[in-house]
């Protein structure tokens, strides 16, 4: 009796030492890792409309979560496709070689939009539209590394309304890269995924969600007079009061949805479609999922930070986001998946808002008399053959037949552009390290130089000053209103805190990477920011 009772003792621990390791393996890493990059998102968004968030959506993550407070992109060309990358491979410009949302090709004389492949072709549309894949990406992604990890049993999946904002994220091999059509109402992909479109996707498509959506017109969350934090007084909300009717878009317009805040809600809507129909987060072998919400650059880009617009968009992202984690919480189990937020760039104020109230900024018309002065100076027909990311592409070619000297010619035409007010420094891309910038900034443009895709000439416009018109705003500049953005993290593996510490986008995937115990990307320069990680 004495032995049975021994060998039952002995059972039960072997059993139980069996369970806790096998729930050790189970807690090794997250079933899912969450991304959601904002398309234009600026850090003080946080906190500028933390009055009017709910408890479960941005609260919840500052309060559950950690928030790198100065977190800044590393480079200086500050627009989407550019930004996607950089999380998403831990590397720069002059690396991954994603160097704008387009550059122009020295070698082919042509313009070259960042994700297009013309040895593949669109699955879920009628459209003859561009065919897209991530051939231009130089390097590995952090989902890349996720997949190679697991022996490609990971599931990656990638999700946007913009192309270029699912299709990076989302790296070489994933199981599914996304993106909306605004011709068709549909999410689309390309052959490089796959030889045809899953049923999944079929039927959200034939669903029509957009249609439902407008129908919901866009109607502000809370009485008009109480968006203090917005100029309430701005020409287009007398023109364009609220409620907006969306219901005139249904069947046709299907584009529209984009430049409204239920574009994040059919993106989200989307994703969660996408973690069911792929059983994505259901094992210990963990997924990753890169959504990236387009709508609040569309909106932003319209209307600018300081519209009622975009606090409305803010709002009613925090109730969508709040909902997601609440699909999160029951799908895969709260604490068992790994969030992070991030945007791809952040966005200068309107200039003529800022004028309005004594501030600097300038929206500029295009200036052509430090061209004019150089045609003129050396009898050249044709100097500029491109103009991208604010760097001139010169035409080797027609100063060759004009008899005269390349390297004389470039140091004149910088001089005269030296001259326009405008410009704040405008430097030879050959010799950026002789350039007379702080440091800070100067490392700024070696990071986003990349040998075999930049001009010859990077011009640098003063603070507030770009290229636009009488109303709205953009982005792309290596100012901290283009480059200070958010850094939000929640879940599993992860600290509650706050750091001050400056960091940089470029750490986001090494600290991913420490956090799964994989490899990091194949071109990353980043750091592992270790205070997130528990």
């Amino acid at each position: 009796m004495k032995k049975q009772t021994i060998a039952f003792l002995l059972l039960c621990f072997l059993v139980s030492s069996a369970f806790t390791q096998q729930k050790a393996v189970a807690e090794a890493s997250p079933r899912l890792v969450v991304g959601i990059m904002v398309d234009q998102m600026r850090l003080d968004y946080v906190y500028r409309f933390n009055s009017r968030y709910g408890e479960n959506g941005f609260k919840r993550i500052l309060r559950e979560g950690f928030s790198c407070e100065n977190t800044f992109i590393p480079y200086a060309q500050t627009v989407t496709a550019a930004g996607h990358a950089c999380v998403y491979t831990g590397s720069v410009p002059a690396i991954n070689g994603i160097m704008g949302n387009e550059w122009y090709d020295k070698q082919i004389k042509k313009d070259v939009y960042c994700v297009e492949d013309n040895t593949v072709s669109l699955l879920g549309t009628a459209s003859k539209g561009m065919p897209m894949s991530p051939k231009n990406l130089m390097t590995t992604t952090i989902t890349d590394e996720l997949k190679l990890a697991t022996n490609f049993r990971s599931k990656v999946v990638g999700v946007a309304i913009k192309d270029r904002g699912s299709i990076l994220p989302a790296g070489h091999n994933p199981d599914g890269a996304y993106w909306y059509d605004a011709t068709s109402g549909n999410f689309i992909t390309s052959t490089w995924y796959t030889n045809q479109l899953a049923p999944w996707v079929i039927a959200f498509n034939g669903k029509k969600l957009v249609d439902s959506l407008y129908k919901k017109e866009w109607k502000l969350s809370f009485p008009f007079a109480s968006y203090i934090q917005s100029d309430t007084g701005s020409n287009n909300l007398k023109q364009n009061p609220f409620p907006r009717n969306l219901e005139s878009n249904i069947g046709k317009n299907y584009g529209a949805i984009a430049s409204t805040p239920w574009g994040n809600k059919l993106t989200l809507d989307f994703s969660m479609a996408a973690i069911e129909s792929e059983s994505m987060g259901v094992d210990n072998i963990t997924d990753f999922i890169a959504i990236s919400l387009s709508s609040p650059d569309y909106i932003g880009h319209a209307f600018g930070p300081n519209s009622i617009e975009v606090e409305d968009t803010y709002i009613k992202l925090d109730q969508q986001i709040a909902s997601f984690f609440d699909y999160l919480d029951k799908k895969i189990g709260k604490g068992k998946y790994t969030f992070f937020m991030t945007a791809d760039h952040a966005v200068a104020h309107v200039p003529a808002f800022m004028n309005q109230h004594k501030m600097p900024g300038l929206s500029m018309k295009q200036n052509k008399r430090a061209e004019l002065a150089t045609k003129n100076k050396f009898s050249i027909t044709s100097l500029v053959e491109a103009n991208e990311n604010y760097q001139i592409y010169l035409n080797k070619s027609s100063i060759d037949s004009a008899g005269v000297d390349f390297n004389s010619v470039k140091a004149f035409f910088i001089n005269e552009l030296n001259k326009d007010p405008e410009i704040m420094i405008a430097f030879d891309n050959a010799n950026i390290n002789a350039v007379n910038l702080p440091s800070e900034f100067k490392e700024m443009f070696i990071k986003g130089f990349n040998q075999k895709l930049a001009g010859d000439i990077q011009v640098v416009y003063r603070p507030g000053y770009f290229f636009g018109g009488a109303t709205g705003t953009t982005h792309g500049s290596m100012y901290p209103y283009d480059s200070h953005i958010p850094l939000l993290w929640m879940g599993w593996g992860v600290k509650q805190g706050f750091l001050n510490r400056e960091v940089y986008m470029t750490d986001i995937a090494a600290t991913l990477a420490a956090m799964l115990k994989i490899q990091m990307p194949s071109g990353n320069v980043g750091k592992v920011i270790s205070e997130v990680i528990k």
